[in-house]
């Protein structure tokens, strides 16, 4: 094991325990809910002492297509848990996220991500999902959200972009609100999916500008799903140009 694997391992548990205590002590005492507030710090300091301790470095292009004041829905692609940290480092606006709800279960954990405003989702129960999505696109409207989303649904084991699922965009159309399309580079191989050793390489993290939903019916999902897609190929495809694929 690498002396950054360890550090990066050390800052992993260091930052777990200490965050999440500190947004389950938060919601404890019913600390509100402000932008840029505690729950929202946590998340974001969280995934940078983890990037600092894995020697992961990030870049960001294309902030301004971000809204620091509407609900959004950022469609990122999936390749890396590094995918997660790095927008949640890095985006200049807190972001929350659908998770599957295994993640609520670990201890200290789950309850933080709860405390936080992360929305659980059943992949087991399709029917609860459009209940749950029903009830992420009221919070993106009423907290005035970015929510992240990965159409993929789980993490490529080849670099390549999979097939998108249609539940995110089912959920910027009930929800009325943009999609950012935006590709996430590097981050494939820092650390492979089942293995605890992490590669350090730098990430990049490419934003299109939003793309309306105003008029669409749920009718129109796919639709909505395949210029989604096209606009983060143009983005992984501006990468490619420049750098090999890692």
């Amino acid at each position: 094991m690498t002396v950054r694997t360890i550090l990066y391992l050390g800052a992993l548990v260091v930052a777990t325990v200490w965050y999440s205590l500190k947004a389950v002590l938060a919601a404890a005492v019913r600390w509100p809910r402000v932008p840029g507030g505690v729950y929202d710090t946590t998340g974001r300091d969280w995934a940078r002492l983890i990037l600092r301790g894995s020697g992961v470095k990030v870049t960001i292009e294309g902030a301004e297509h971000l809204s620091r004041a509407d609900p959004q829905i950022v469609a990122a692609n999936h390749a890396s848990f590094f995918d997660i940290l790095a927008i949640l480092a890095w985006l200049p606006v807190p972001v929350k996220f659908i998770a599957k709800k295994e993640l609520f279960g670990i201890p200290l954990w789950g309850p933080a991500l709860t405390a936080a405003g992360h929305v659980r989702l059943d992949r087991a129960r399709p029917r609860e999902a459009l209940e749950v999505y029903a009830s992420a696109g009221k919070q993106i409207n009423e907290r005035k959200l970015t929510m992240l989303v990965f159409p993929e649904g789980t993490r490529t084991r080849t670099g390549e972009l999979l097939p998108f699922k249609k539940g995110a965009f089912v959920l910027a159309i009930t929800a009325g609100v943009p999609v950012v399309p935006a590709y996430v580079a590097g981050t494939f191989g820092i650390q492979p999916k089942g293995s605890v050793r992490v590669h350090p390489h730098p990430i990049r993290i490419l934003l299109a500008p939003p793309i309306s939903v105003a008029g669409l019916a749920v009718n129109d999902r796919d639709a909505l799903a395949e210029r989604v897609r096209e606009a983060i190929v143009a983005l992984k495809a501006r990468v490619d140009a420049t750098h090999p694929p890692a």
